[in-house]
């Protein structure tokens, strides 16, 4: 299945047809970790994080290991709450 955001020449596209209910997707731009989810209403939500010591350490992960990079910076942070 192809992922629903992906980085073009005009910025970002978001496919949120192709998007889960409540789950994560993240994508790197301009020096910034830019996270996507679609609520059970339908609505797109977006976080962008700017704190340099989570991008760098998204940039040095490996592919499978991001999310759980950005789980433990949203349980740091108490973002979930």
């Amino acid at each position: 299945m192809e992922y629903p955001v992906s980085i073009e020449k005009e910025g970002i596209k978001i496919r949120t047809e192709m998007m889960e209910t409540d789950k994560l997707y993240y994508c790197m731009y301009q020096d910034k970790v830019l996270l996507f989810f679609k609520d059970k209403n339908d609505l797109l939500n977006c976080y962008e994080i700017e704190d340099n010591e989570i991008v760098d350490e998204v940039r040095k992960s490996k592919l499978q290991d991001i999310e759980k990079t950005l789980e433990k910076y949203i349980e740091k942070k108490n973002l979930n709450h």
